[in-house]
């Protein structure tokens, strides 16, 4: 399978959840993707959150419901182990629109509100650290970002 080449940082859609342009940080200390998210709240089998926070320019306060979700315990970066809910979503980068399992959680104070990890890179993507935008900049050159495995 061919291999892109993808920045640390790009801009992406969630087309599923009505996303458009966000940015978004290639993680690869992260096994597992995921988004900001607030108003978290399970009543009656269903998940209601609101993506996004009001400081975000394209936020829009609008409660996305989700039927199916899952429950998942996520090792944070400062080493706790945290509950988190995980939806199944896609993703639109390179023109192409991948599935992506996205945990939800709390990233208001974070620069990124998605960040992208291991889980969702391998046998996709190769990351190079020296580029941004590689995706959101897609131009003539395209074939010269693209390794064949």
């Amino acid at each position: 399978m061919e291999k892109r080449v993808i920045g640390r940082f790009d801009k992406a859609d969630f087309p599923a959840l009505r996303l458009y342009d966000i940015a978004i940080k290639i993680d690869t200390g992260a096994y597992t993707s995921s988004i900001h998210c607030e108003n978290i709240e399970e009543k009656d089998d269903k998940l209601y959150c609101t993506f996004l926070d009001e400081e975000h320019p394209l936020y829009n306060g609008r409660e996305i419901i989700f039927d199916d979700f899952d429950i998942v315990f996520v090792r944070s970066s400062n080493g706790i182990i945290q509950k988190r809910y995980q939806v199944q979503s896609n993703i639109k980068l390179f023109n192409k629109i991948f599935k992506i399992s996205l945990s939800l959680s709390s990233r208001q104070e974070m620069r990124f509100p998605v960040l992208i990890g291991r889980k969702f890179l391998t046998k996709k993507f190769i990351v190079d650290t020296e580029l941004t935008n590689v995706s959101n900049n897609l131009n003539e050159n395209e074939a010269k970002n693209s390794i064949q495995k």
